[in-house]
């Protein structure tokens, strides 16, 4: 490819008021208001203060940034641009919205957290965002630290995070999360919540598995529903919640003497190969040659906790080491060996519920959309603002979810990064004809535009909804 015409004769100047970079945001927050996020913002979070003015239509400019690809307080001002003031109404600036979320309170977090948690409720309601989740639905829970610079940010500290495959301790923020998937659908985010950086990933998840379930069950996960999560997630509190809400677990267990010693006790017999990467299926034996085994036994976790104890499938999966001979300590039990233990309830067979587990992974690639947008930065000093940013992501990353559903099957599991590449930056060129009407002329050719006349049919065929 070549310029078609010489650099002498080329020449650009920034006049045109009825283009926007964005076509695609119209659909996509008309979905929002077709589902209640402007209601929702207005009837539960009540900043206090002038900053916190209108936070219905602050939340909402902030969350059309995200969705345009904002990944600071700055970039929110590429909603001020051409005729996008013919398109909405009540854009703020940046300063404005930078100021709304530095006056806000923990508390004015919280709710805006229960916002974020109503929402997918609403949004399964009106899009498939979640087939199959009246029949079994994962919630996925993890946490992560992001790294910040510098000592500014409030909450700043040395936490544990994995740099090329290495535990190593890093300055940041702690960002717990959970996740609802199905196994026909891409993950929603269904809660989030901001630590200071060198919380422990345990800390607080007990209550916050409990408001992830709520969120789960209200977003149609009615029937067997699944918290998986790994080692830091072996805690008492946190099975205990899966517990007593009638909700399956499976978490990675601890490597500590008792499991070690449960594991030594499984019979050499009862090992089975899996398939797993370069396993080779025998046709005539019927099975897998794999460097990979699983066993089960039945375990009972937290006995030395009065009240506590819960007897489960303890399911390990061992893998050949590529050396036994190399690194070993004389006090290594198990040295032809390593070892991966899951404590479970899982109701499925000893092979599909270990796979199931392994599945787990999907939250780290939400976590990977996540930063590639608007998590790239924590954007403000203050630990309030930098929370709210957080969850008003998460609601981003929803609303892209439902839009892609809409959009069509290829869209409905697409990284966040390609839905805003091709449903959101589509630029357009604004008409008005009749009285009111509005046209918006889309590049022609556009490879993606029905997908893009898919979004844009269906939300305007929705019914709007209002908070009870």
């Amino acid at each position: 490819m070549q310029l078609f015409h010489d650099s002498a004769k080329t020449h650009a100047i920034f006049d045109e008021e009825r283009v926007v970079a964005y076509g695609g945001l119209g659909p996509v927050m008309r979905l929002a208001e077709r589902c209640g996020l402007s209601d929702l913002a207005g009837e539960h979070v009540t900043p206090t203060g002038r900053d916190g003015v209108n936070p219905a239509a602050k939340i909402g400019s902030i969350v059309a940034g995200m969705a345009c690809g904002a990944d600071s307080i700055d970039d929110l001002d590429a909603l001020r641009h051409g005729g996008m003031d013919t398109l909405f109404t009540g854009i703020r600036a940046p300063s404005t919205l930078g100021s709304f979320l530095r006056c806000l309170a923990w508390g004015n977090v919280r709710q805006i957290e229960k916002v974020a948690r109503l929402l997918p409720a609403r949004l399964a309601a009106h899009t498939p965002l979640l087939p199959g989740a009246d029949v079994l639905a994962f919630l996925d829970v993890d946490s992560m630290q992001r790294r910040t610079y510098g000592y500014k940010k409030q909450g700043s500290g040395f936490g544990h995070t994995k740099i090329g495959g290495k535990g190593v301790l890093v300055r940041g923020l702690n960002v717990l999360a959970s996740t609802l998937s199905t196994p026909l659908a891409a993950p929603v985010v269904t809660g989030t919540r901001l630590r200071g950086g060198s919380a422990n990933s345990a800390r607080g998840a007990a209550w916050f598995v409990r408001e992830s379930i709520g969120a789960a069950r209200s977003a149609g996960a009615s029937a067997t529903l699944m918290m998986r999560g790994d080692s830091a997630f072996y805690t008492a509190g946190v099975i205990n919640a899966c517990h007593t809400n009638d909700v399956r677990f499976s978490v990675t267990a601890k490597m500590d003497p008792k499991i070690k010693a449960a594991i030594a006790a499984i019979d050499e017999t009862a090992w089975t190969a899996i398939k797993y990467p370069n396993a080779i299926f025998d046709e005539q034996a019927g099975g897998w040659i794999s460097d990979a085994e699983i066993a089960e036994v039945a375990y009972t976790a937290f006995a030395a906790k009065k009240g506590q104890a819960i007897t489960a499938r303890l399911i390990v999966r061992r893998v050949k080491r590529l050396n036994s001979q190399t690194g070993l300590r004389p006090e290594e039990p198990f040295p032809l060996y390593r070892y991966h233990a899951i404590f479970t309830d899982s109701p499925y067979a000893l092979g599909q519920a270990e796979e199931q587990h392994r599945d787990h992974a999907v939250i780290e690639q939400v976590n990977a959309d996540l930063i590639d947008g608007p998590l790239a930065h924590l954007p403000s000093g203050v630990f309030t603002a930098n929370a709210a940013w957080l969850t008003l992501a998460a609601i981003c990353h929803n609303l892209l979810r439902a839009a892609g559903c809409l959009a069509g099957t290829f869209h409905a599991k697409a990284r966040g990064a390609t839905l805003r590449r091709h449903l959101i930056g589509v630029p357009a060129r604004i008409a008005r004809h009749g009285r009111g009407h509005l046209t918006l002329h889309l590049p022609r050719y556009w490879h993606w535009r029905h997908a893009w006349m898919n979004l844009f049919q269906a939300v305007h065929r929705l019914p709007p909804i209002r908070a009870a």
